[in-house]
């Protein structure tokens, strides 16, 4: 006679018998999460134990354990590993806590000269001072033991990453004034049946880039060769001729550059910027710029020239420290990768011509720069209207680019 089995019945859902069938034909999951999903699917198919372990070439013993559990737990929750005791910590939660302390506490402050912490410095300074903290099990501590704790709590004490902090104390309400003005400008590209501006006025980006170097080479460069060169090769060694000031200003509409390449970026050069402006755009046209607070851009003798073309142009300052709000940063970001990086010239007259020619490139198919980011969170009701240079008071983005 039959020995009759002595396990309670087990049926499956319509949608656990899905999930079972998914999970045993995933590529992705846990092997174990397979193995079992493929046993509970035989099982509820009528197979008997020896036949689910002959078939897939397990021992009875595991088939059972997991039947049993999907049984106890149900069919999905029984695909996972159960929580397991495992071996007592040899640290405790408090040594563990001090290790931490000290990997957020600088070196300097423990009388070493370095500034960050090594795996090597970290470990040597607890298993020397662990006894006298109370922390006897900490002697024989492991670089290894280290770095699994760190890692767990994502602490990485021999990193430094650089943030800049908002000193400004109208931080936000600039920051909106400039959002304001590029959700304009988005406003304007969906109701302009051409994506242009109205006829009375015009926005541009602008800033300066100073310190280009004009590097020359000692050597000559040595073009690539099929089999032997993959890509060009450059002395090491080379001169510097001196530097040259990028001023340019980006047209957010129409993606047009204007640019001037000077020695220096002093009043005298942006007024000349703000000249070529005035000139290139019609009189009636408003130029409103949005710009930082560099000095040139609130002195004297700009505010001289403002009030030679009185209400021709509208300054919106970014807030200090938030050159990053300026969408020409993008335009300098492009730049600097796909011509200035790796710009070689024997003079700096040739560097000036060659960052011309470029951006006269650029300007053939103009690319128009596109603000994303903080505009959905922005409310246009309270943005306060921009308002001309003279009533600010001097203080110093996920973005997409489209064609």
């Amino acid at each position: 006679m039959a020995k009759r089995n002595r396990r309670a019945e087990f049926s499956l859902s319509d949608a656990e018998i899905s999930e079972l069938r998914r999970i045993s034909r995933s590529r992705t999951a846990p092997l174990a999460h397979v193995e079992r999903a493929r046993i509970l699917l035989a099982y509820h198919e009528g197979l008997s134990v020896t036949e689910i372990a002959r078939r897939f070439g397990t021992s009875r013993p595991r088939v059972e354990r997991t039947i049993d559990r999907a049984i106890r737990l149900g069919a999905i929750p029984s695909l996972s590993d159960l929580p397991r005791r495992g071996r007592p910590a040899r640290i405790s939660p408090e040594a563990k806590h001090w290790i931490v302390s000290l990997a957020c506490t600088k070196p300097k402050e423990l009388g070493y000269a370095a500034e960050t912490w090594t795996l090597r410095l970290l470990c040597e300074h607890v298993r020397s001072h662990c006894e006298e903290a109370g922390y006897p099990e900490l002697v024989r501590l492991s670089k290894g033991t280290v770095s699994k704790l760190l890692s767990r709590l994502k602490v990485r004490p021999h990193k430094i990453r650089y943030y800049v902090e908002r000193r400004d104390p109208e931080f936000e309400r600039k920051m909106a004034q400039v959002l304001h003005v590029y959700q304009e400008v988005n406003l304007w590209r969906k109701q302009q049946p051409n994506g242009s501006a109205p006829e009375n006025v015009v926005v541009l980006s602008y800033d300066e880039k100073p310190g280009i170097q004009a590097i020359q080479n000692v050597g000559r460069d040595l073009p690539p060769v099929p089999g032997k060169r993959p890509q060009w090769n450059r002395d090491y060694e080379y001169r510097r001729l001196g530097t040259v000031s990028l001023l340019a200003s980006i047209d957010l509409l129409t993606g047009h550059v204007h640019a001037h390449v000077q020695d220096r970026h002093r009043s005298r050069e942006f007024i000349e910027h703000l000249r070529h402006l005035d000139a290139y755009y019609p009189p009636e046209v408003k130029i409103k710029i949005i710009l930082d607070n560099h000095s040139s851009h609130i002195s004297k003798e700009t505010q001289a020239y403002l009030q030679t073309v009185p209400n021709r142009f509208e300054f919106i300052f970014t807030p200090t420290h938030g050159s990053w709000l300026n969408l020409i940063e993008t335009f300098f970001s492009k730049l600097t990768r796909c011509l200035l990086r790796n710009l070689r010239v024997d003079s700096v007259d040739e560097l000036k011509a060659r960052i011309l020619q470029g951006i006269e490139e650029i300007n053939e198919s103009p690319v128009i720069h596109k603000w994303q980011y903080g505009l959905d969170d922005l409310e246009v009701k309270s943005v306060p209207k921009t308002v001309p240079p003279e009533h600010h008071a001097p203080s110093n983005a996920n973005w997409e680019t489209v064609h």
